[in-house]
């Protein structure tokens, strides 16, 4: 009888863990999600207020250049700052609110422009990659460059598992 009542009393314990873990696999969250034509490639949580950056190195200067994105409170994407080395053909000298010289690279912060969604030609020979949260994807593949659309998607978990299981495969540290 006392071994019923405890299988009795873990099953009701286990019924409300396991609803909790179904309605999370399947609420609704928000994602970062950078698409490689229809397929995500990787998807990342995206509340608003998320930031990320995109690095790359310049094609013709050989610089480093980043661009500084926000996820916006409509969940638009943002682009709230830029930073690079070297002015070239096409550089505004001036874009946001401030712009200055820092540690040899120009920064211009205070823009709020939207870019929704960001198409980006990852080619393997600009090096592009994403920095997130203290970590860095490889966003460029040998061959030719594939165009990759960051967008915002709100789905469950287990829609976006897949991706988000290949983003924390590629992650590198600082």
């Amino acid at each position: 009888m006392a071994r019923l009542r405890r299988r009795w009393w873990q099953a009701w314990c286990l019924a409300p863990a396991l609803a909790l873990v179904a309605t999370a696999a399947l609420l609704p969250l928000p994602w970062l999600v950078v698409l490689d034509g229809d397929r995500a490639r990787f998807a990342l949580p995206g509340p608003a207020g998320t930031p990320f950056v995109l690095r790359w190195t310049h094609s013709v200067e050989k610089e480093d250049w980043e661009e500084r994105f926000r996820i916006g409170p409509d969940g638009g994407l943002m682009l709230v700052a830029t930073r690079f080395k070297t002015f070239g053909a096409g550089v505004p000298d001036q874009v946001g609110t401030d712009t200055r010289l820092e540690n040899g690279w120009v920064v211009m912060d205070g823009i709020h422009r939207p870019v929704d969604p960001l198409n980006v030609q990852a080619a393997a020979a600009e090096h592009y990659r994403l920095r997130y949260r203290g970590v860095t994807l490889a966003l460029a593949d040998p061959g030719p460059p594939r165009v990759l659309t960051f967008a915002t998607r709100d789905a469950p978990l287990f829609t976006m598992l897949p991706a988000l299981l290949r983003a924390v495969a590629s992650w590198r540290g600082p």
